[in-house]
């Protein structure tokens, strides 16, 4: 006979392990794998990639993926219209697309969480000139501003990776200062004020933890809208130049093949298209998990 003890451990046992199996169950497991894909095929490039990116060999230009009838071994998804393999242009440019996504974020999410505290914690003439600014960069087209700002500069991988991040802060900011203005009425922390702890100290050690769930769910949206906003300035001739590689700007040039060689658009367009979902299947998992409203519904 098993003893009551026993058996409460026992059933609080398989109460841990389904709880866990609903858990798997109810990860964005497509996402992730799309995402763990892109990233180790930007990691392992120079270990898998069929040729050198910018290799070129004009006696195979603009050939077909290798399931079609002219498709030529060693370029499995077929090559552009100067011979070079789309498979390795395309590794090569995840490494550019994620570079100047994370960068950028890393960026604007630093600068936008750092005025965000300043607004909502020290409020007074503090809150009144960031969010005024906040409210002005808002009100600009995001596109717009960083064409401007990109015209202004000029194109080079450094400036797209400075004006997206420079551009994109707004909304970082005017999130964690909602978040702190509600963080900061609560008792530990007046408890850690009342105990000497500075403005700074207790901004970042008690108040910060307590907004990054929200900062973690906004990065991960972010990454999506991101990696498109480079891609359509690389399109324009803004972003990414040569010898760079990136996702955008494949596809700008292979639009004037687009009638003859489908293959040249498609693929770096399907990459961009699958990361962008990936991300925000992930950041909206990340969201009914970490955000405490949508966990309790």
């Amino acid at each position: 006979m098993v003893s009551p003890e026993i058996e409460q451990v026992t059933t609080g046992s398989k109460g841990i392990f389904r709880r866990i199996i609903s858990r798997i169950r109810t990860l964005p497991t497509g996402s992730i794998i799309i995402l763990v894909l892109v990233l180790c095929g930007a990691i392992l490039a120079p270990l898998i990639a069929p040729a050198p990116p910018a290799k070129i060999d004009i006696r195979h230009s603009l050939r077909p993926p290798i399931w079609e009838d002219e498709g030529v071994p060693g370029h499995p998804l077929g090559t552009d219209d100067l011979g070079r393999d789309i498979l390795s242009r395309m590794l090569y440019g995840a490494r550019i697309s994620l570079l100047v996504s994370i960068c950028a974020i890393a960026i604007s999410g630093s600068l936008g969480t750092l005025l965000g505290l300043l607004a909502g914690y020290f409020g007074g003439w503090y809150d009144s000139i960031i969010m005024r600014v906040t409210d002005t960069f808002l009100s600009i087209p995001f596109m717009l501003m960083a064409l401007a700002i990109v015209g202004v500069l000029g194109p080079s991988l450094t400036n797209i990776i400075v004006v997206l991040g420079i551009t994109n802060w707004a909304k970082y900011a005017r999130m964690v200062r909602g978040e702190t203005l509600s963080v900061r009425e609560l008792d530990y922390v007046r408890l850690a004020e009342v105990a000497g702890c500075s403005h700074w100290r207790t901004s970042l050690y008690h108040i910060l933890p307590n907004v990054a769930n929200s900062l973690i769910i906004l990065a991960t949206l972010d990454l999506g809208r991101v990696i498109i906003m480079e891609s359509a300035m690389s399109f324009l001739g803004l972003g990414v130049q040569p010898p760079n590689i990136s996702w955008g700007l494949m596809v700008a040039e292979g639009r004037k093949y687009l009638s003859v060689a489908w293959w040249y658009v498609t693929f770096p367009g399907v990459a961009i298209a699958l990361t962008v979902l990936g991300g925000n299947l992930l950041g909206d998992y990340l969201r009914d998990i970490l955000d405490p409203g949508f966990r309790k519904a």
